[in-house]
């Protein structure tokens, strides 16, 4: 999996094996299988049958996985189903708070992808990011908000919820993993509010988001996508690395190292997409 290539992942429930499908043929880049929120505490163990079922039918899927947080009674038994599934390869975890209660995750040896959404998930992120097993971090607003008793859509949560954005990213970078992914936006019509979310999280370094539904796909891959103003750019920041040695100027802008690092940033992600 090219982490340069992650720029939408789009939550499937696991009882709708019909829309597994469906949503490997869409234009998401990661499809993650829903074992948690998606699906009631009752549906639990027919979710983990039919997402085997479907695993059996398609060998050639490959799908994320969110299992149930590390307190569920379901988290041991979809960490089970999980690590004999070749096909799933990678484990969202919901709820991340303490390395030891990880570690039965971490076990399974796929990769695990965290979600922080709550307080004691913030405070733990130095450890959580630098623990073994664990690739990249994701945000959860919504839950965070109703932690943290915030009034949604308004500035001082904004702000709250920023600060949590901006932990992420920090610790992400000192531990040496790839930028996080921002949290869902629960509108599915308004896509333009969808796309709004999408440019302010990669203005503060996100390098994709989580979706709910197909739709805001189009709106989050455009915005986590490089503009062809910034392709060119970034070529034109190559081509004169590869001329000049030490600092240059492009378009009358200053050009060394760092510069030239966020160049190569952006013509990775887009070759990614060919």
């Amino acid at each position: 999996m090219n982490p340069h290539a992650l720029r939408s992942l789009l939550f499937v429930p696991a009882t709708r094996p019909d829309r597994i499908a469906k949503a490997l043929a869409s234009p998401a880049d990661v499809v993650i299988v829903d074992l948690e929120d998606a699906v009631a505490d009752g549906d639990k163990a027919a979710a983990r049958e039919a997402l085997a079922a479907f695993l059996a039918d398609n060998p050639q899927a490959s799908l994320v996985v969110r299992v149930n947080a590390p307190a569920s009674p379901h988290h041991a038994l979809d960490l089970a189903l999980c690590a004999r599934e070749r096909a799933v390869t990678h484990l969202l975890v919901p709820k991340a708070e303490a390395v030891p209660a990880l570690e039965q995750a971490a076990a399974c040896g796929k990769p695990l992808w965290l979600q922080i959404e709550t307080a004691p998930g913030l405070l733990a992120l130095p450890g959580l990011a630098g623990m073994t097993g664990v690739e990249r971090l994701s945000f959860g607003a919504l839950d965070l908000i109703s932690e943290l008793g915030l009034t949604p859509e308004t500035p001082g949560a904004r702000q709250m919820l920023d600060q949590g954005r901006y932990q992420l990213v920090v610790h992400s970078r000192a531990a040496g993993l790839a930028a996080p992914f921002e949290s869902p936006h629960p509108a599915i019509d308004d896509t333009d509010a969808v796309a709004r979310a999408a440019v302010h999280a990669k203005e503060m370094g996100f390098a994709g988001m989580l979706c709910i539904h197909p739709r805001q796909l189009s709106a989050v891959n455009r915005a986590f996508s490089p503009s062809e103003a910034d392709v060119a750019w970034a070529r034109q920041v190559i081509d004169g690395a590869d001329r000049e040695a030490g600092a240059f100027s492009v378009a009358g802008q200053m050009v060394d190292a760092p510069v030239v690092s966020r160049a190569r940033g952006i013509l990775a992600k887009h070759e990614a997409k060919g």
